[in-house]
């Protein structure tokens, strides 16, 4: 080997901060071959300045640790290690395109681990928020690895068949499918995995049924509390008597709370009485279990404590809690608020039949044994553990009571439950699966919810929301790379010995990957984001813009 040249280039890496590195390049003199420094390049990628564990590090700390490009930076230069925040930026991103290739290099011994359980339940489910793409998502049950994403405009057939039609030549036949109701699911799983049994995640049937069937009522008791503006109006009635309860005597709280707690029938203040059931009124918008509608009906019940103070009051009223001029009057002005709401017949009707509904949706809660009442786990509750038999008998004697009710109602909303449990019987009620696995014959009983994609959603925009400090994931979602989602596999230990191929931790795996592929991949991904010149901005956020254009043009052509 003859020395070709010799390259000095300044890179930077954790082990030993800024460096200048000197590498000398030979090429053999008989076949040409042109080979480098093995060392460095274990250390730095090609045509690079920053370390294989610079950059993963900052995938770790951008996408695991929820820190924003300043704290990074901030943590870098403790390592001798100086990157501007936009370079932690593009090193994200490049983090991304790293894990992506490492995950399609593994696919074979992935599905080999995959197949240990007997294979694997695909869970499919995707996010959005306002006019940002659709991020889907591919979850394996048993092992909670994430085995595919894509970003489609629409949950539409058409769009996500190739999807899942790679995910099948990388994988496999699932053993099952567990997924919401969506049509375009729906329809593309039964296209790529006809002989796959489907099923229906309860939580999302219930959520379903719920709309179906008191949603239209819920609208309506939202619209006219909202006509009659008693939310606001009750606010500042809380907001003046707070004040007035805190000039009047400090610890007059303290010793309201207690003769409550003791049950003492000592005289308490009126204008406490008042504030206090204010305050409980408003209350009870969120007094909800945390799942959400149909689950939680906050307008529902905040009606039904109005109409309960109104009530109240006048009782009070009558046993003299109001004896002064002045409480009287603060009594009187309360009523005359209420009034508005409580004079409301359509509100009075609507709210009687959702009440009549929302006790029917309770009885098949209570039948699938699922978003009880009395289990706190909200939007992670995953049913209480009984056999589907068993389930599937209680829903049976739901579905007879409810062909009664709806032979004495001309309700519609009532068949419309019952066409949806027919409809989706076969895919909510399943019997554990047989597999044959290296060990013998497995029965696999797959989640009766797809919460377990829903919390890996969560939990991704979460860590976004962390970062970034706002809400609103819109704009997050566009500019998310598809493969975003893979960093969750980083905190499966079972998945990672499978990532890793040996190797002691990911910068030494990333050394793996050719720079070339890696090039190339960043290109294509740099070139997803339409960017628009600062200049070009300017003139067609003009309204006048395209008759502008069109004038020019015209004296143009004259």
């Amino acid at each position: 080997m003859n020395v070709l040249n010799t390259k000095t280039r300044r890179v930077a890496t954790l082990a030993i901060g800024q460096f200048l590195a000197r590498e000398y390049w030979f090429s053999c003199p008989r076949c040409g071959h042109v080979a480098g420094s093995e060392e460095l390049a274990a250390l730095v990628p090609p045509r690079c300045t920053v370390g294989y564990d610079v950059l993963a590090a900052v995938g770790r700390q951008f996408f695991l640790d929820c820190r924003d490009n300043r704290q990074i930076v901030r943590s870098l230069r403790e390592k001798n290690v100086f990157l501007s925040r936009s370079e932690i930026s593009y090193l994200a991103k490049k983090f991304i395109v790293y894990l992506a290739l490492l995950h399609k290099k593994v696919r074979t011994r992935t599905r080999s681990f995959l197949s240990v359980n007997g294979g694997y339940i695909l869970h499919l489910d995707g996010t959005c928020e306002g006019e940002s793409p659709h991020l889907i998502s591919v979850l394996d049950g048993i092992t909670e690895i994430v085995l595919g994403n894509t970003k489609v405009a629409s949950e539409s057939a058409e769009q996500l068949i190739p999807f899942l039609t790679s995910i099948q030549k990388s994988y496999g036949d699932p053993v099952a499918v567990v997924s919401d109701m969506g049509k375009g699911i729906l329809a593309a799983t039964a296209a790529v995995f006809p002989a796959v049994p489907l099923f229906i995640c309860h939580f999302h049937f219930l959520k379903n049924v719920g709309k179906e069937l008191f949603g239209r009522e819920n609208d309506t008791i939202r619209s006219r509390l909202n006509t009659c503006g008693i939310q606001g109006i009750l606010r500042r009635r809380v907001r003046a008597l707070a004040t007035r309860v805190a000039a009047a005597e400090p610890q007059l709280v303290q010793t309201f709370v207690r003769s409550i707690e003791t049950e003492d029938s000592s005289k308490s203040s009126a204008q406490l009485i008042l504030h206090s059931l204010l305050q409980w009124a408003l209350e009870g918008k969120n007094q909800g279990e945390g799942r959400g509608f149909p689950f939680d009906q906050p307008h529902l019940l905040f009606y039904r404590r109005l109409v309960r103070i109104y009530t109240l009051l006048q009782q009070l009223s009558h046993a003299g809690v109001f004896d002064s001029p002045k409480e009287k009057k603060l009594y009187h002005t309360i009523r005359r608020d209420l009034q508005p709401v409580l004079r409301d017949l359509l509100l009075k009707r609507t709210a009687t039949t959702m009440q009549q509904k929302v006790d029917v949706f309770a009885r098949l809660r209570a039948a699938m044994r699922i978003t009880l009442s009395h289990n706190k786990c909200g939007l992670n509750d995953n049913g209480e553990l009984c056999k589907m038999n068993t389930i599937e008998k209680e829903v049976t004697k739901f579905r007879r009571s409810l062909v009664q009710e709806t032979n004495r109602t001309k309700d519609k909303t009532y068949s419309k439950v019952l066409t949806q449990l027919d409809t989706y019987w076969q895919k909510l009620f399943c019997d554990p699966i047989l597999v044959q696995t290296t060990a013998g014959n497995l029965l696999i009983q797959p989640q009766r919810t797809n919460n377990i994609l829903e919390q890996f959603f969560r939990t991704l925009m979460r860590s976004y929301r962390k970062k970034n400090g706002f809400q609103a994931m819109e704009k997050a979602l566009k500019a998310m790379l598809k493969d975003t989602p893979l960093v969750m596999n980083l905190r499966n230990t079972h998945f990672m010995d499978v990532l890793l191929g040996g190797k002691s931790d990911l910068a030494q795996r990333f050394a793996d990957v050719e720079g070339q592929i890696v090039r190339e991949q960043m290109k294509n991904r740099s070139g997803d984001t339409h960017l628009i010149s600062a200049g070009l901005k300017r003139i067609i956020s003009s309204p006048n813009f395209p008759e502008s254009l069109a004038f020019l043009m015209t004296k143009k052509a004259s």
